[in-house]
């Protein structure tokens, strides 16, 4: 029988594993027999009217008898109690997808919830590992949750500069913490290696002549080469944590990703990387290629299989399952419908995973009619049960320093003659990508939010978010990722800059003190990359230069959080909006903090405490002294009061990428509920806004 509760020792367990982290073989540590990937966890959804958890389990296998998975479910704290608390059992298991003799099998995960958190521990046939086990919270509490993005190297990045692994920390953390879930923000896998290993899709990119580049037809050979590409890529890197790039030094395992994914359920939305740099963010013309979208069918294939453990082929799972937030047509690239993600994590807080790939154009990030869908849905959850907070998931952050100026340049006609000279090798062979001869960074900034093509969109969706947050009581924390460093954007009523004296000065001032009564208020959570490489210090500091304050409307400014004024040796930081180190983060109830002896230990807040966003030092959570004000002369450093239902959002941040330790520094930020309503809002002043509105 298994033993429930066995103590889990990461420090003994996988040094080994981090101590070998980068030393990586040339061939591929797929077995030709057996268990090829998994286990690999997935929260489904949480039904709290009947208080059922619904999760998968996929384990991949060829040339093997159908794997078999038993389980024992308990209390985590090792209560006798009643004996009905203690459950074995085998999860049933559905064979859903085979291909080239190998075969997907799904285990269904469903259990009922309980009034105390439960650990489940399992084997995958009689074999016992000490990560195979999870969490499920009480039926009273809310989820402890993980957010992270950029899961992966960029193709010519040398790796041995990296160490340590922020994996091996996740997993030193969970020990002690216990998450209930982790969400993926995209690019949990880099597939840009399809321009370097798949070498029918090369020679296309190859191809010179544009008119039989943009015209050439996806074979039935070239297609297979493709899917063949993805399958491999999955199964290295979620099975193994193994990856190659372009270049000797280019190849990791990070062999704590897959105990992770074994240890902690997952719910994913899916970026660029995931498909290929850039994808949906370039010319229609050149999208609609066949071979160029028959890129994007293929990678959503594979997605859908490894990340979210359904075929495409599979009506049920695929279509009807009631986590979904279906699409409100197939995009135009892929010819599916977008998956967007809606589930609690916990009776007072909810999960939006906004699907922001498969629609993508270049001009449009959803359709309109897909938004309609996503508002009517929750106004539709909402009717079932207050909602404290809502986490929105975005792959790329919707509050960040606005680029204009360098898009304008990378666009610009003035650029033609260098971007020909580029194409031909004879200046800067690097300016310029391999697929429509625009600049290299062209489509990066095509992808962000703030771009000229996406703003109207963007307003619509900020001004929507909070006229619902405003409307029900939630407070709305937008989660993204992207940009591989560490922000927290902001929007929050406007702050007046000149003297304003009666009525509408003390409303600003209340609105300073009491910043859970901020009906505007909406942070976003910008945590990459988990794994791929910080851009350099000029970077933050450009950044930090273009983060003052916007005025989103006449009644909401924008900018970004003073989170990192101390650097992770306890030195002061210039840029400190943005920490350009690798990094992942997490955000945990009030509540639990306060039930969790290491947690209590980590942050030392109680209820009604003010404290300034910052480090997470030996006194816990800076605080303000006796209810003072910001720091004088100060707009952006604002306190924020710890409550009932609050938050605390910590991104940490690694210390030293050549320790194999792994060691982080936190930074945390506390978001507080909101604790009013306002039935309308005005957004008079604001430009470029969608329709609908």
């Amino acid at each position: 029988m298994l033993d429930l509760h066995n103590s889990w020792d990461t420090e003994t367990l996988y040094q080994d594993e981090v101590n070998n982290c980068n030393s990586c073989a040339d061939e591929s540590p797929v077995p030709e027999n057996g268990i090829l990937c998994g286990p690999t966890l997935r929260l489904i959804g949480v039904e709290y009217t009947s208080n059922v958890y619904r999760a998968s389990m996929l384990l991949v296998c060829r040339k093997a008898p159908t794997p078999e998975v038993q389980f024992v479910r308990g209390p985590t704290d090792g209560r006798e109690g009643n004996p009905d608390s203690l459950e074995q059992g085998v999860f049933p298991s559905t064979m859903f997808y085979e291909e080239q003799g190998i075969r997907f099998y799904r285990f269904t995960i469903e259990f009922k919830m309980a009034l105390y958190e439960q650990i489940v521990k399992y084997s995958v046939n009689d074999v016992h590992e000490p990560h195979y086990r999870f969490f499920i919270p009480s039926s009273t509490q809310d989820f402890n949750t993980i957010s992270y993005s950029c899961n992966g190297f960029s193709l010519n990045v040398d790796t041995t500069s990296f160490q340590g692994s922020m994996w091996f920390d996740i997993l030193n953390k969970h020990a002690k913490t216990h998450y209930h879930v982790m969400l993926g923000g995209g690019d949990q896998i880099y597939s840009d290696g399809i321009n370097v290993f798949c070498k029918g899709f090369q020679k296309w990119l190859k191809e010179k002549n544009s008119v039989k580049k943009f015209s050439a037809k996806l074979t039935p050979e070239l297609r297979a080469e493709i899917e063949a590409f993805y399958f491999k890529e999955y199964l290295e890197w979620y099975g193994f944590g193994y990856w190659k790039g372009s270049t000797p030094k280019s190849k990791t395992t990070q062999r704590c990703f897959p105990i992770a994914m074994a240890t902690i359920p997952s719910v994913n939305i899916w970026d660029d990387h995931d498909i290929i740099d850039g994808f949906g963010s370039y010319a229609d013309s050149f999208q609609r290629n066949e071979v160029f979208s028959g890129v994007g069918k293929a990678a959503y294939k594979y997605y859908m299989l490894f990340q979210h453990h359904v075929s495409i082929q599979e009506p049920e799972a695929y279509l009807e399952d009631p986590s979904w937030l279906l699409g409100a047509k197939g995009g135009d690239y892929i010819g599916e419908k977008s998956h967007s993600i809606f589930t609690r994590l916990g009776p007072n807080n909810a999960l939006l995973g906004l699907d922001c790939r498969t629609e993508r154009r270049l001009k449009q990030i959803v359709t309109w009619d897909t938004y309609d869908l996503v508002f009517k849905r929750l106004e539709k959850e909402v009717s079932h049960g207050k909602i404290d907070h809502l986490m929105v998931m975005l792959g790329v952050p919707i509050a960040y320093p606005r680029l204009v100026w360098l898009e304008l340049i990378f666009s610009s006609r003035f650029l033609k003659p260098m971007k020909y000279l580029a194409k031909k090798g004879l200046i800067a062979p690097g300016l310029i990508n391999s697929f429509n001869g625009d600049v290299e960074l062209l489509d990066d900034l095509n992808d962000h939010w703030c771009t000229r093509h996406h703003k109207p969109e963007r307003n619509y969706l900020v001004a929507k978010l909070q006229d619902f947050g405003a409307k029900h009581g939630t407070r709305i924390t937008i989660l993204s990722g992207d940009v591989h460093l560490a922000a927290v954007g902001r929007f929050r009523s406007k702050l007046h800059s000149h003297h304003i004296t009666g009525a509408k000065e003390q409303q600003v001032q209340k609105i300073l003190a009491e910043p859970e009564k901020d009906v505007r208020l909406m942070f976003n959570i910008i945590s990459s990359a988990v794994v791929n490489t910080p851009p350099p210090t000029p970077m933050a500091v450009l950044l930090q230069k273009r983060s003052g304050i916007h005025h989103f409307d006449k009644n909401t400014d924008e900018d970004t959080v003073p989170l990192f004024r101390t650097e992770v040796d306890l030195s002061h930081r210039k840029s400190f909006s943005f920490m350009n180190r690798r990094n992942w983060s997490d955000l945990i109830p009030v509540q639990n903090i306060m039930k969790s002896d290491y947690l209590r230990q980590l942050y030392q807040i109680k209820e009604g405490d003010l404290c300034y966003p910052g480090i997470v030092g030996d006194m816990g959570l800076e605080k303000a002294r006796g209810g003072a004000p910001p720091r004088a002369g100060d707009k952006q450093a604002v306190t924020y009061p710890v409550t009932a239902r609050g938050l605390i959002c910590a991104i940490h941040v690694e210390k030293d990428s050549f320790n194999k330790k792994s060691l982080s520094e936190a930074y945390a930020v506390v978001v507080p509920e909101l604790q009013t309503v306002a039935t309308s809002l005005s957004h008079e002043g604001i430009k470029h806004l969608g329709p609908g509105m």
